[in-house]
């Protein structure tokens, strides 16, 4: 792309985008063609305080994910295009696009970038698929949990062996004391 001079005004919506493209954990394309004010502002507030929704002119929003130093994108930067810069959880703002793509047909995942590399709508369907940083986390923290449980049983063991080999002596010694009285 030539870098040709752009106005301040501009400049300042590139810079912008372009610093929302590197703080950004993902942003997700979307056509929003024929979607109303309200449904946008439906959208935004779905998707929470985390993740914001912004509509940009393609050549400006090509320009700063160029300057962010984002590729694979310039495909994607054609029709009316909103960006959906992710700062929170990830899996949770696709899902609150996917779901709200298939009550309002209209918007429409182009795809997006997530970890720096570019993603195709397919694999921001699969990101909403997964479950949530939550519910994975408790998962782990209830696998750790298990073997943390099942380790110590395994170092407890050799003791309670031990205490019982001890009281049998013990017993067998008694025994033969008494015997031998």
């Amino acid at each position: 792309m030539a870098d040709k001079p752009i106005r301040a005004d501009k400049a300042t919506a590139v810079a912008e985008l372009t610093e929302s493209f590197r703080n950004a954990g993902a942003t997700v394309l979307t056509e929003y063609r024929g979607l109303t004010v309200s449904q946008l502002t439906q959208l935004r507030r779905s998707l929470g305080k985390e993740t914001s929704y912004t509509v940009a002119k393609n050549t400006l929003a090509k320009r700063a994910a160029s300057d962010a130093g984002i590729s694979g994108l310039d495909e994607l930067f054609s029709g009316p295009t909103a960006l959906t810069f992710v700062s929170g959880d990830v899996v949770e703002a696709a899902k609150g696009l996917r779901d709200f793509a298939k009550a309002n047909p209209k918007l429409v995942i182009k795809g997006g970038v997530f970890e720096g590399k570019a993603i195709s709508a397919a694999e921001v369907t699969k990101l909403a698929d997964l479950e949530s940083r939550e519910v994975l986390l408790a998962k782990m923290a209830g696998a750790m949990k298990g073997s943390l449980s099942k380790a110590a049983a395994l170092f407890q063991a050799p003791l309670a062996q031990t205490a019982r080999l001890a009281a049998a002596l013990a017993d067998k010694r008694e025994k033969e004391g008494a015997e031998a009285a």
